[in-house]
């Protein structure tokens, strides 16, 4: 297990700001190199520029504008992630979106946030998702998964995945798409923290995602599906 990053001013969080508006850019460029832990290392106006600079700026954060004038940010997201995996995206958006949110999820973002957050609130989400935390809330979540319905739900490819599972992972993974932290979880199941983190790591491995929050929305679609076919 690797140990989280340390960010300092010595190494400060290098992060890239892609948005099509110059103001919005200029903006959040001046609030973060304010701090003396954060270096903005670029910027990108289209999603063409941020695939282009992003791999030799070496990043540890990209936050991406989700609706861009060539493309959108949930596909950056995903196209950096496949060449930097360490890569944490932060999604920029005006809009309170749900389907967004789920794609964002799937392509592997670290957090989602509207553009109307504080100055300081960017800055904490920034500094969490670089020590490779997640910004997506367990309320945000199920929100989400209640919203999951009829042609959103899983197919047998989902199915197929969770019947890999043991009967305990199983069991926790259904307390992941509940929202419970790995303590909560240890506690309902009568299990140490550090057992149920292993748990997860391997159901994580199994189902061929890498955050819990993928995983939940896998689930919440298998339970939806389950429901539509009754």
């Amino acid at each position: 297990m690797t140990e989280e990053p340390a960010f300092s001013q010595e190494t400060p969080i290098r992060v890239l700001l892609l948005d099509d508006h110059e103001v919005v850019r200029r903006g959040l460029n001046d609030l973060l190199e304010a701090e003396p832990d954060i270096e903005v290392v670029g910027e990108a106006a289209t999603a063409e520029q941020a695939l282009a600079r992003g791999p030799a700026l070496r990043p540890d954060v990209a936050i991406l504008d989700v609706r861009l004038p060539d493309g959108n940010g949930i596909a950056v997201c995903r196209d950096l992630r496949s060449r930097m995996p360490g890569l944490a995206c932060l999604m920029l958006t005006s809009f309170d979106d749900e389907d967004a949110l789920l794609d964002a999820i799937m392509a592997g973002a670290a957090g989602y946030v509207l553009k109307q957050i504080k100055g300081t609130d960017l800055v904490s989400a920034i500094r969490t998702v670089a020590t490779g935390q997640s910004m997506l809330d367990p309320a945000t979540t199920a929100r989400l998964m209640h919203s999951l319905r009829g042609p959103e739900a899983a197919g047998p490819e989902e199915d197929e995945r969770l019947a890999a599972l043991s009967e305990r992972e199983r069991e926790v993974l259904d307390l992941v798409g509940e929202g419970l932290t790995n303590s909560q979880i240890g506690k309902r199941l009568y299990l140490s923290e550090k057992t149920v983190k292993n748990h997860i790591s391997r159901l994580l491995s199994k189902l061929g995602v890498e955050r819990r929050v993928q995983a939940a929305v896998i689930v919440a679609q298998v339970h939806e599906h389950g429901d539509t076919q009754r």
